[in-house]
């Protein structure tokens, strides 16, 4: 199994989701190419790197995230609720991730916007990454077509991708016309037909999000170039050792 693996949130199933605890253990594997990580804008316009809306399932506060300033964001605890080892960890800055991560392994920032939340937040987004000279080592994806529209207005450049659960025969034509070159989709949506379909158009997909051994061997055999992203990094390390193996073995027959 030659799959690239995607560390879904940071390695999140041994740290708390987005928090530096996950992306640092993820960034310390050389083999882990590329993180996933999920921004938000902060009451006084700093990206933030979390997942819900709201702070009550990660971190002990409350209400909204785009209510708080970035130094009240920082100052909450993100990792307790996970485990006691991480109480005190902290919602990171997108400009903390970028400045470990440039240079050693490749981030997917998805940008948790309906179009109308956040209406800087490609302008912030843009900035972070031109700060630390990163724009080649990113892909910028969203649900909300309209947003990847307006990054690719403000540069060129950034590689950016539709996020979808479901399926349809014309993504490669919408891909296209956002200028787009990246899908990040539900692994259950996945088959031959439409990886191929996808591949011919230039298409570099990701599979979301797989955590079972048995699924993500079933994804892998798909494409060896389909990014597997998950939790649980280390089963794919088990399951790449296995094909190793197996290639060794089969040589010697």
């Amino acid at each position: 199994m030659k799959n690239p693996c995607v560390a879904h949130r940071g390695w999140s199933s041994r740290a708390p989701e987005n928090t530096m605890a996950a992306i640092r253990l993820a960034l310390a594997d050389p083999l882990i190419e590329w993180i996933e990580i999920d921004v938000h804008l902060s009451k006084d316009h700093v990206p933030m790197v979390i997942h819900d809306y709201t702070l009550r399932r990660t971190t002990d506060g409350k209400g909204d995230v785009k209510k708080k300033t970035a130094a009240e964001l920082a100052a909450l605890d993100a990792g307790n609720w996970f485990s006691q080892k991480y109480q005190g960890e902290h919602i990171p800055t997108l400009a903390q991730v970028i400045k470990e991560s440039v240079g050693h392994c490749k981030l997917n920032i998805e940008l948790k916007t309906d179009g109308i939340r956040y209406p800087l937040i490609e302008q912030k987004v843009l900035e972070c990454i031109q700060a630390y000279q990163a724009e080649s080592e990113v892909v910028i994806t969203s649900f909300h077509e309209g947003t990847l529209y307006r990054m690719k207005r403000l540069c060129s450049q950034i590689r950016t991708g539709i996020i979808i659960d479901g399926w349809r025969n014309s993504l490669p034509k919408e891909l296209k016309e956002l200028g787009a070159d990246f899908l990040s989709i539900s692994y259950s949506k996945l088959n031959k037909e439409r990886v191929e379909l996808l591949k011919n158009a230039g298409i570099q997909i990701m599979a979301w999000t797989i955590n079972e051994k048995r699924a993500i061997r079933k994804i892998a055999a798909l494409d060896p170039e389909l990014l597997i992203c998950t939790n649980y990094p280390e089963r794919w390390h088990e399951l790449r050792a296995e094909s190793m193996e197996l290639e060794v073995v089969n040589r010697k027959k």
